[in-house]
């Protein structure tokens, strides 16, 4: 008896058992149906916003308003700080800088403390008129930007007559301002304002900047200045037209245009001063593809030193200020060391192109500290360059101007830095004047009074004795690192 009933108790246990688990399966069950749908959904959704929505090249941050008050910036002064009227402002502006979304048309990132950069794709429209660019993207509620496209981010003097645009989503396209001319090719928005006029401006904070950006493009891009100066688009318009296969936009005269096109870049890239951080740059372009893109540009013959003769020297001649008092003395003195020397001086008569070739005749180049000096651009490698560093302490702000592009350039440079007896200085002041005695309290007083006094009022006669070996080393710089030594 006993032996039948233990197989009819573990035949209920079993259906017990299988009643159980017939109660939890249908839960299971639908647990599974939905983390499977859910995962379905999503996989769905990242599909479609990665087809429709793919954002531009490049590190994305948002950025809501990229001009903040800083301190004024001239020719040589330090890199700008913020120093923002409005604190909470300012912690926002950062917040945004520093925080990455991948979600948010346009993409507007710093690209150094001088630059911001924006770019669109998609449906973009640009009213002149308005001074706006208007774009159809995947965000989620509509959003603006601001954006003063010059390299001086901040410094309200270089930014005093620079046009602010604003970068405008629309959601629905039917909002959007109707195309008067459609392009199939980029844009590349910028100002030619600021500090332009200033060969040294020219180039380290439009040219070079703009190269960065857009010769990625290999001239399939189209320029759209804002603040337009026809007198500097003709000045650089070989430069340019480098660039650019397509006619430059004034867009001071599209006032009644909307201007379409597919992609947009505002505000050119900054990374040094006449120079290119080949790490940051689009496909790794570094300061010697844009010398190459001079040599193209103006027809230059020379890509390195080679001497036949005796070894040209070009001094950059100046008449304003920070001339050289004694230049016939200094030439006469290089002439009897074994150089071949050209005296020449960058006028408004002379065209960029002539002046440029000059240059790049030359094995050496000396000048004063200043916007002559930006001319190594057109020498070719292993020239020497001579920096005249005026009296008062300038060492740092010129050898960070002019010595530090020379290594990426492959150029060699030495300078010579001015004592009080060669300054004029000493026929304007006292001997125990602070301006000769204590050029520090000066540098105190700010960028004005410094540059006022030792770079405005300040010229200067060399001692050739002292000079002598300055020049001495030039002369052995550039015939060890030449292609063919010189013959006498």
């Amino acid at each position: 008896m006993k032996t039948e009933m233990k197989p009819l108790r573990t035949f209920a246990a079993t259906v017990k058992s299988f009643k159980s688990h017939a109660r939890q399966e249908p839960c299971r069950i639908t647990n599974l149906l939905f983390i499977l749908s859910l995962f379905l959904s999503l996989s769905i959704l990242f599909l479609f916003k990665s087809h429709y929505c793919s954002s531009p090249f490049g590190k994305s941050q948002t950025l809501m308003s990229v001009q903040v008050p800083v301190k004024v910036v001239n020719e040589s002064d330090d890199p700008p700080l913020i120093e923002d009227e409005d604190e909470d402002q300012e912690d926002n502006n950062r917040a945004l800088i520093n925080t990455k979304s991948e979600k948010t048309k346009p993409i507007c990132y710093e690209t150094s403390s001088r630059s911001d950069t924006c770019e669109v794709e998609g449906d973009v429209r640009v009213q002149a008129s308005t001074n706006t660019i208007f774009f159809h993207p995947c965000t989620s509620k509509p959003q603006q930007w601001r954006i003063k496209p010059y390299t001086r981010k901040g410094d309200p003097s270089a930014l005093k007559h620079v046009k602010e645009w604003t970068l405008k989503s629309v959601m629905n396209v039917e909002e959007l301002p109707q195309c008067t001319k459609t392009f199939t090719v980029p844009a590349m928005l910028f100002s030619s304002q600021g500090f332009t006029g200033n060969f040294f401006h020219d180039f380290t904070d439009v040219l070079i900047p703009l190269f960065i950006n857009s010769y990625q493009f290999h001239g399939e891009v189209q320029f759209l200045v804002s603040d337009f100066m026809s007198w500097w688009v003709n000045k650089f318009s070989l430069i340019l037209k480098q660039l650019s296969k397509h006619g430059i936009v004034n867009l001071e005269g599209e006032e009644k245009a909307v201007l379409c096109y597919r992609r947009l870049i505002a505000g050119p890239s900054f990374h040094k001063e006449l120079g290119i951080d080949s790490m940051k740059s689009p496909n790794g372009y570094s300061i010697l593809d844009f010398k190459k893109l001079l040599r193209q540009a103006f027809g230059l013959k020379r890509d390195t030193v080679v001497i036949t003769k005796k070894p040209k020297l070009l001094i950059i001649s100046r008449k304003k200020s920070r001339e050289f008092l004694n230049e016939k003395e200094i030439a006469q003195l290089a002439t009897s060391l074994g150089f071949d020397v050209v005296i020449g001086e960058g006028r408004w008569d002379i065209t960029v192109s002539k002046f440029a070739n000059l240059v790049n005749s030359a094995d050496v180049m000396l000048g004063v500290h200043g916007a002559g000096l930006t001319n190594m651009v057109f020498l070719p490698k292993d020239a020497v360059v001579i920096q005249v560093i005026p009296f008062g302490g300038l060492e740092k702000v010129a050898r960070r101007s002019f010595e530090a592009p020379t290594m990426d350039m492959k150029i060699k440079y030495l300078d010579y830095v001015i004592q009080v007896n060669e300054s004029s200085l000493i026929d304007q002041y006292p001997k125990d004047h602070p301006v000769l005695k204590d050029p520090m309290s000066v540098h105190k007083q700010g960028w004005i009074a410094l540059s006022s006094l030792y770079l405005v009022k300040q010229n200067i006669r060399i001692d050739l004795q002292r000079f002598r070996n300055t020049l001495l080393e030039a002369f052995k710089l550039v015939s060890n690192n030449s292609s063919m030594i010189h013959t006498q």
